[in-house]
């Protein structure tokens, strides 16, 4: 995973780059096909906020976080990225893969199905 931190109105410190680091190997350990991670730290007046753009293969995920607090914000981008990664993961899962290699494994035979004739009584 490729990550570039960088600095809108304000300057990225080698503290602010290692807990940015940090924080983001929660969404490696979570998605192993994340491509890179572009993640942009301003300051708007007394608002801080964190921006990030992940992309992971067939798709790029954006998500901005704000507070007072510059590392408050990155807790709350992280938080959002990870759920937002995690749900990308569950769409691209094949939930069906588990029950075609079952039936693959264990053919079961076809029931017969009954005859009109049989066990009906008369009428």
């Amino acid at each position: 995973m490729q990550l570039s931190v960088t600095g809108h109105h304000v300057e990225v410190t080698a503290s602010m780059r290692n807990y940015v680091e940090k924080k983001f190997e929660r969404i490696a350990r979570h998605f192993d096909h994340v491509i890179d991670v572009h993640c942009v730290l301003s300051v708007e007046k007394l608002i801080q906020k964190a921006e990030a753009t992940v992309h992971v293969r067939g798709t790029a995920i954006h998500v901005d976080a704000t507070d007072s607090n510059m590392y408050a914000a990155i807790d709350i981008l992280t938080d959002k990225l990870d759920r937002c990664v995690l749900k990308h993961k569950e769409k691209r899962a094949d939930h069906h893969a588990a029950e075609a290699k079952k039936a693959a494994r264990n053919p079961s035979p076809l029931p017969l199905p009954a005859t009109r004739g049989e066990g009906a009584e008369g009428g």
